[in-house]
């Protein structure tokens, strides 16, 4: 017998916090039309999730699920990381020209 698909909703957003151990802070976005006037409208939202691993990192696009509460305000868990964010540290101009006065 085959499983019935699954009622869970499943979110796309982008971290923007990973401060909490095992928690991590990810807004969600849609776009919808005004059902009268037609209009595009963006609504943002923020919502915690679970990171057992401690895999996603701000800046990271991630896919999370809808679960049962884990807290006060955690509903949802991580499911995958789609994409990493720009975690590299930025180089000014003074860094970079130390790292080349050393180079050999």
């Amino acid at each position: 017998m085959s499983r019935p698909p699954s009622s869970r909703r499943l979110l796309r957003g982008v971290v923007l916090s990973d401060r909490g151990a095992k928690t991590i802070t990810v807004e969600v976005q849609r776009m919808f039309r005004h059902p009268k006037y037609g209009k595009l409208i963006r609504q943002k939202r923020r919502i915690h999730a679970h990171d057992e691993k401690e895999e996603a990192n701000v800046g990271d696009t991630v896919e999370v699920v809808e679960c049962r509460p884990m807290s006060r305000t955690k509903r949802f868990r991580l499911l995958r990381v789609l994409e990493r964010g720009a975690g590299e540290p930025i180089i000014t101009g003074a860094e970079s020209a130390l790292e080349q006065t050393q180079a050999p």
